[in-house]
């Protein structure tokens, strides 16, 4: 990694934790979620860094991946476990971070403390050289420890310029089938995530957030229209994750432009990843940079 890319890297890193910071301070009982994510997403372009993904604001047994709609009437309520995930990027360099918020109660303290600390043991022993699996072990012990369940199906991700998901994956149990081992200069999102439910996730409701698929048959798109508006919206959120609330500033009618998208197999939208028993989930996560000696937290 050269010190122009670092230097990128570092500063969208300071910008999400700004803007981290400044969400937190907005999880109020009755503040609405789209309130929330348009504040945060507003900061992050306002400090002249790119939007990395839509702001998820998942609470409770829903672990990831909820993005408030255009008109979103969902407030949040007093005892909410509230997990503010957000990713910035300079020139497509990304950092990406999240915290849990409980709401004015104290009931799920541990369970919070749980998923902080397996990520300050992780971040203290990834370094080049170190197998994926062996840091999963320490995110496990360390939650069970708590006596809590990570979760098996969710995992931290490498980054690289434009690309949220490079490949290799930081798992919250262990698992040797996540036997990459990372080089100086990788970028990682270290997230684990604790629950009090069943450890596992599945697919929920639609969380509106899409993301272009990189490889398509434009013999599908028949319609001059929508070939003309996939162009342009891929070319406009290139190959990051965006929100239906964006694609309305560029097109009033994003609803039907989106299902038209979807139909010809354009687009993924991804799901509300859940608790399978509708336990409460917790998250923390920080991106960091490996060197020589183990790592950098930038975010």
């Amino acid at each position: 990694m050269n010190d122009e890319v670092y230097k990128k890297y570092k500063l969208a890193g300071k910008i999400a934790a700004d803007a981290r910071n400044y969400g937190v301070n907005l999880i109020k009982p009755e503040v609405s979620l789209l309130e929330i994510a348009n504040k945060v997403e507003s900061k992050i372009l306002d400090s002249n860094a790119g939007i990395a993904f839509p702001v998820n604001i998942s609470i409770n047994e829903i672990a990831a991946h909820y993005s408030p709609i255009k008109n979103d009437n969902k407030v949040i309520k007093k005892g909410d476990v509230v997990k503010l995930d957000l990713g910035t990027h300079i020139d497509g360099y990304i950092a990406d971070t999240a915290v849990t918020i409980e709401v004015e109660t104290n009931e799920y303290n541990d369970m919070i403390n749980a998923s902080s600390d397996a990520l300050d043991a992780a971040i203290s022993q990834i370094k080049p050289g170190t197998t994926l699996f062996e840091i999963g072990k320490i995110i496990q012990e360390k939650i069970i420890s708590y006596g809590f369940r990570p979760i098996d199906n969710l995992t931290g991700h490498s980054m690289e310029r434009y690309n949220l998901h490079a490949g290799m994956s930081v798992p919250n149990v262990y698992d040797r089938s996540h036997n990459a081992i990372p080089k100086v200069g990788d970028v990682f999102a270290i997230e684990p995530f604790a629950t009090d439910g069943a450890g596992h996730v599945k697919a929920g409701r639609g969380s509106n957030i899409y993301i272009c698929k990189e490889r398509f048959n434009p013999r599908f798109i028949r319609n001059k229209q929508v070939k003309i508006a996939f162009s342009r919206i891929k070319k406009h959120f290139n190959t990051l994750p965006f929100a239906q609330r964006w694609v309305e500033k560029i097109y009033p009618d994003s609803d039907r432009l989106l299902r038209k998208f979807l139909f010809l197999g354009l687009i993924n939208h991804y799901p509300q990843l859940i608790d399978s028993k509708k336990g409460i989930v917790t998250q923390k996560e920080h991106t960091v940079i490996l060197t020589e000696e183990g790592c950098e937290v930038i975010s």
